[in-house]
């Protein structure tokens, strides 16, 4: 897609623990499709998709990060892949050029796993460590379908979200349960503070926001 073919570019980053269902997400939002055999494999998924937005054409593109999984060997074999400290910190180096170069953040846990839910505050200081300053988040209960298993009350997750400003919604991967929901409501809210940072009466050309182009991410001093 050519650049006049569309009005923004937004770019999406979606992190959170091993397993409860960033890959699944992506496939649902990017091409409607869902398989319970999936593979959860280390390294970093990158998928497109234009959406018409408030009368607006906008580009998505979104970013799965995974630290830990498994590593395909040959013969279509798969092994358990765990990284010593040294091959983390390195794989954190690469990504968080993703953090920094990211509109927006969607934070994914599982709601039938407690454990992932808890890891929610560590991905959220990962963001504060990498990601630009003012970059919008959202929070993903995952998994909702499994009614029978759920261990994370949505009042629960919705009163942590409050606490912090940050948009919270329950998604199934499996019944697209909110899925479009949650990257349109990431959208809009990118869109939003952009044209917010645009119509200040400070606006330089550093901050427009022009059709057919990346919106400007303003830089945070904490990046390393």
């Amino acid at each position: 897609m050519h650049a006049s073919e569309y009005d923004y570019l937004f770019k999406l980053l979606l992190i959170g623990d091993s397993g409860v269902g960033k890959s699944c997400l992506l496939l649902r939002f990017a091409d409607d499709t869902y398989t319970e055999s999936y593979i959860s494999t280390i390294g970093v998924d990158f998928k497109i998709r234009t959406i018409e937005l408030e009368g607006k054409t906008v580009k998505l593109q979104i970013v799965r990060v995974q630290y830990s999984g498994s590593m395909i060997l040959p013969g279509n074999a798969l092994a358990p892949l765990w990284w010593d400290t040294a091959g983390q910190e390195r794989f954190r180096t690469i990504t968080s050029s993703y953090y920094r170069g990211a509109h927006g953040i969607i934070v994914v846990y599982d709601v039938t796993d407690n454990d992932t839910f808890t890891n929610v505050k560590q991905w959220l200081q990962e963001i504060d460590r990498y990601a630009s300053e003012g970059v919008n988040k959202l929070l993903v209960g995952n998994k909702s379908d499994l009614t029978s298993k759920k261990v994370v009350e949505y009042t629960v997750a919705k009163e942590f979200a409050d606490q912090l400003s940050i948009p919270f919604l329950e998604t199934s991967a499996k019944n697209a349960t909110n899925v479009e929901q949650a990257f349109l409501t990431m959208a809009k809210q990118i869109k939003d503070r952009m044209g917010s940072t645009t119509s200040t009466t400070n606006n330089t050309k550093a901050n427009t926001i022009t059709p057919g182009q990346s919106v400007n991410q303003p830089s945070s001093g904490g990046c390393c």
